[in-house]
């Protein structure tokens, strides 16, 4: 019995270190600070700048642009993992943000890794990642926009994202916030 498009990419994955020199999430990694936002262009750098076999090359892309669905079970296992043990008490942040950001439109994706998920649009617009046992941030992409207050830089936090919002409880996750979320959503429309 040949095996499902799922397993084939589930094994690519698991061989793409050995055959390229780096794993699925260094290649998304590379194809996200790149600036490009169209499979083909993100195929042709793949192929042309660091040899990559096109398969190879069109599994990264479909990663980058959050296309990689192997299927929904393990989605909902790394958000639950994201908030289990000592990040428990940060569920409530994660849900306040989900229910602000999903209500902006049907065209939001919420797209779990397995250390943060990734808001997505046409492109990735945000991120929200449990850092410590306290604290849950918000990772914006804002080009252009000062950082100021709460609203600070990235920094070395995530090189996806322009600007950062710490918030250590729901009742952080205010009009401020949802503000500075729906302007990176609108600006990734």
């Amino acid at each position: 019995m040949a095996a499902s498009p799922e397993d084939m990419a589930r094994t690519m994955i698991a061989n793409m270190p050995e055959k390229t020199g780096k794993s699925l999430d260094e290649w998304v990694a590379i194809l996200q600070a790149s600036g490009l936002e169209k499979h083909g262009e993100m195929i042709k750098l793949l192929k042309t700048e660091h040899g990559m076999t096109h398969g190879f090359a069109n599994l990264a892309a479909h990663a980058a642009r959050g296309g990689l669905a192997l299927d929904a079970a393990p989605s909902t296992d790394l958000v639950e993992a994201q908030y289990a043990g000592p990040k428990a008490g940060l569920k409530p942040v994660y849900e306040a943000l989900t229910a602000a950001v999903t209500g902006f439109g049907s065209d939001v994706e919420l797209a779990p890794k397995k250390a943060y998920v990734s808001l997505r649009r046409a492109k990735q617009f945000g991120l929200i990642q449990p850092s410590t046992k306290t604290r849950v941030d918000l990772g914006l992409n804002l080009k252009g926009v000062q950082p100021v207050g709460r609203l600070e830089a990235s920094g070395s936090f995530n090189s996806m994202c322009t600007h950062r919002v710490r918030l250590d409880g729901a009742d952080a996750v205010d009009a401020e916030v949802v503000d500075w979320l729906k302007q990176a959503y609108d600006a990734a429309g």
